[in-house]
């Protein structure tokens, strides 16, 4: 099991458990959102197995959802599964934008390095990486104003990070130069053939 992995589970708890009655799981087979059924339950946010990243993934999803999708399974969404067409990849890509950049942010946060996820490995036609880390990569710019503060977060997930970077002593504000590009794959000429990861310069992985 990742080290960091029982901090992270702790320091969620820390920030969320009081005032939003949500815990943070491992050990799923899938990632599920199960929000409480009756008064007093708790929500909860599976991962899979003891993985550190599909916890940072899965946490940018609640962060992202509002009050009306945390009341509903998954969050009311329905997976399309591996396979999928470029048609609905592209759609995929445009609902995952937000929450991967997110992702990114709480990595960063953590002196992880992230990787864009396409999630699509039965996929029939060769998928291009470098689309999905263009709208990630925007949408992390779009989180940071010119001071490097990270205004644009969504509340839960600024009030994470700010958590994160604490406990893994990376520095705050986050560096704005830690969201850089990966170098020649974003908006070089050629898109990339699978997962490329990206982080600052105090990445610890």
């Amino acid at each position: 099991m990742d080290r960091d992995l029982d901090d992270l589970i702790d320091i969620f708890a820390h920030e969320f458990a009081a005032s939003h009655r949500t815990r943070l799981l491992p050990g799923g087979e899938e990632p599920l959102y199960r929000p409480a059924v009756l008064p007093g339950d708790w929500h909860e946010i599976v991962f899979r197995h003891d993985y550190f990243q599909s916890a940072l993934h899965e946490i940018a999803h609640w962060c992202v959802a509002g009050a009306a999708r945390r009341q509903q399974l998954d969050y009311g969404y329905w997976y399309d599964p591996d396979g999928r067409t470029r048609a609905r990849q592209d759609e995929f890509e445009r609902v995952e934008a937000r929450p991967q950049a997110v992702e990114w942010v709480l990595s960063v946060a953590c002196g992880r390095r992230f990787a864009v996820s396409l999630d699509n490995l039965d996929a029939a036609e060769p998928l291009d990486a470098g689309s999905l880390w263009r709208a990630v990569h925007r949408e992390a710019v779009r989180c940071l104003d010119d001071a490097g503060e990270i205004a644009g977060l969504p509340p839960r997930a600024l009030q994470l990070a700010r958590a994160l970077a604490t406990h893994f002593r990376q520095p705050w504000p986050l560096p704005r130069d830690y969201f850089a590009p990966p170098s020649g794959t974003i908006f070089g000429p050629s898109g990339l053939s699978g997962m490329v990861s990206c982080g600052g310069v105090n990445s610890t992985v």
